[in-house]
């Protein structure tokens, strides 16, 4: 199955959430330097020694929200980590990166159908 082919919506339940919200918030709270969104994709900056949790970071949201693309390279110091949206996914987007903000948080958000 490819992204475009994957359903737009979360496969976490909503325990599963709650528990990724806080891994991710905790991650992002220690890790993340820079973050910021270009339309249907959202650029996340992470610290070189971050690079494990953000690989796992990918992997975990591969498996929850397949419809998701995910680009990580290494910048020096940094993990640059971009997050995109298939076009027909641009309001699960929208809620998806908005979730994004001071709390450190990324992930699924309910419109698209984690919770």
């Amino acid at each position: 199955m490819t992204t475009t082919d994957a359903p737009i919506a979360c496969t976490l339940g909503a325990g599963d959430f709650k528990a990724r919200m806080a891994w991710l918030a905790d991650l992002n709270a220690r890790a993340l330097t820079d973050h910021r969104r270009d339309g249907l994709t959202l650029h996340l900056t992470y610290r070189a020694e971050a690079r494990e949790e953000v690989e796992d970071l990918i992997r975990q949201e591969r498996e929850c929200c397949g419809f998701l693309e995910f680009q990580v390279r290494q910048d020096g110091a940094f993990v640059e980590l971009a997050i995109t949206a298939p076009a027909e996914a641009e309001i699960a987007a929208e809620t998806l990166f908005n979730s994004f903000g001071s709390n450190g948080r990324i992930g699924c958000a309910p419109a698209c159908g984690c919770a």
